[in-house]
């Protein structure tokens, strides 16, 4: 799992460009509007929405903007476009694995857009249930390392229920049931460590090893559909190793 907070690391330092479009704030908002709709419009009651909060809020999205998806999706603001979180699957080069979280408000556009980066990179989209038996979903947390060392952070994780606590050097990383994101969250709060990355992932249960080249073109069609504005998140099975990262960051 290392592999994948060094993408999502690399990720961050190309995002300037995306935050200049404005992709960044869109599903930020998007987030928010589905946090708000479904548990309403009070982080403290709504642990969902508290979190898309944080992370509004670290990626600098203006107090304004946030306070209006909130209404919106509380029923506050009845204006714009009504949104619904759609799971797709797919296989890209290789036999690689994919699946594609995606918020919209137009799901056949979403599923065309979708399809068409699958199908230019020499992938193809999948029926639903037949990519996604190869993945868990777990609750994940990634942060620096210098916020809480491994040692602390294992013990943290053994006590608030996690299945694994991963030692990525500059990062760590936190693993756990569905049912314990609360209090995993809620014990990393405790001891105000913010996280990097924090949410539901589907995890695959067995990685797939590829060459650098291969590794290449698969996050080559995971960084294409990662750009498309009504895709939230893309999650994968193959194996990223340090040669691989280290020619996508060159």
């Amino acid at each position: 799992m290392s592999g994948h907070s060094k993408w999502s690391t690399i990720k961050r330092k190309k995002g300037a460009a995306d935050a200049k479009r404005g992709a960044i704030f869109t599903r930020l908002t998007r987030e928010l509007v589905l946090a708000a709709r479904e548990g309403g419009g009070d982080p403290e009651s709504n642990f969902r929405l508290r979190l898309a909060i944080d992370k509004a809020r670290g990626d600098n999205m203006p107090k304004d903007n946030i306070e209006r998806a909130i209404k919106r999706g509380s029923g506050e603001d009845k204006e714009g476009s009504t949104f619904e979180e759609l799971t797709l699957e797919g296989y890209g080069p290789h036999g690689s694995a994919i699946m594609v979280a995606c918020v919209t408000d137009n799901r056949n556009r979403t599923i065309a857009e979708v399809r068409h980066a699958f199908s230019k990179s020499g992938g193809n989209m999948a029926e639903v249930g037949a990519v996604g038996w190869q993945f868990d979903r777990k609750s994940y947390f990634s942060f620096p390392s210098s916020q809480l060392s491994y040692e602390k952070a294992f013990d943290l994780g053994v006590i608030a229920g996690a299945d694994d606590v991963i030692d990525g050097g500059e990062t760590v990383e936190i693993l756990g049931p569905v049912d314990s994101f609360k209090t995993i969250a809620d014990a990393l709060h405790q001891v105000h460590v913010t996280s990097d990355e924090s949410g539901l992932r589907m995890i695959a249960k067995q990685e797939l090893e590829l060459e650098v080249d291969s590794t290449l073109q698969v996050m080559k069609l995971i960084e294409s559909i990662e750009e498309l504005d009504d895709v939230q998140d893309v999650f994968h099975n193959v194996k990223v190793s340090d040669e691989a990262l280290a020619a996508i960051e060159a």
